[in-house]
């Protein structure tokens, strides 16, 4: 037993001594979580910092995964484009909602909104080289008018929206429709760093932003 919790010590000092010297200056932690990301059976860290640095939007995020290899950590990627300023929530404020760790998937969850209300969730896989984004689901709308939900494949493609509309006299019927978009290159690094992609469905003429 005791030399287990002092095993188990030793790793967390090593951890906090890392974390300490990859995180940003003035920034905080805000969340992290521990989940194996590259299938070696080794469990990563993903740590949300919210860094001094600030935008239009708040102060900019920071997410950082440190891999341990031989325990010593070093950075598998980080990036400051894939989690959401901390105003940009709009009148609900800070977006961010969590991150974690599915079978291997990196999931962040952001939302925001005032009575018109937003929600999303990426998904990102390891591969390439990269944590590249494989899926995306999101929902949006207001009680009483309409609400769009959005689920997008990234690697096969295939993209399905259902609309379902309350208030028909404003917003017509509701809608459904399935799409194959392929091509789409997004990952941690170039995530939200450009104006927001668009996909127009041809038949529902529906836009899709990303």
């Amino acid at each position: 037993m005791r030399t287990a919790f002092c095993f188990l010590a030793t790793v967390f000092s090593i951890f906090c001594f890392a974390q300490k010297e990859f995180q940003p200056a003035g920034s905080e932690v805000i969340e992290t979580v521990d989940g194996d990301l590259d299938g070696d059976h080794i469990p990563e860290k993903v740590i949300i910092y919210n860094t001094k640095d600030t935008t239009a939007y708040g102060n900019i995020r920071e997410i950082q995964i440190l891999k341990n290899s031989n325990g010593k950590w070093a950075i598998l990627e980080k990036s400051r484009n894939a989690v959401l300023s901390s105003n940009a929530g709009g009148m609900m404020g800070d977006p961010y909602q969590s991150t974690e760790i599915k079978k291997g998937i990196l999931e962040i969850t952001q939302a925001g909104g005032s009575s018109w209300k937003w929600g999303y969730t990426d998904k990102y896989r390891f591969q390439n080289g990269h944590f590249e984004l494989i899926g995306y689901s999101s929902s949006s709308g207001k009680p009483e008018e309409y609400w769009t939900d959005v689920d997008f494949n990234l690697s096969t493609g295939r993209l399905i929206l259902a609309k379902e509309v309350e208030n028909t006299k404003e917003y017509g019927k509701s809608k459904n429709e399935t799409f194959i978009k392929k091509g789409l290159k997004i990952n941690l690094q170039n995530r939200n760093q450009d104006q927001r992609r668009e996909i127009s469905l041809p038949q529902t003429k529906e836009k899709v932003y990303l």
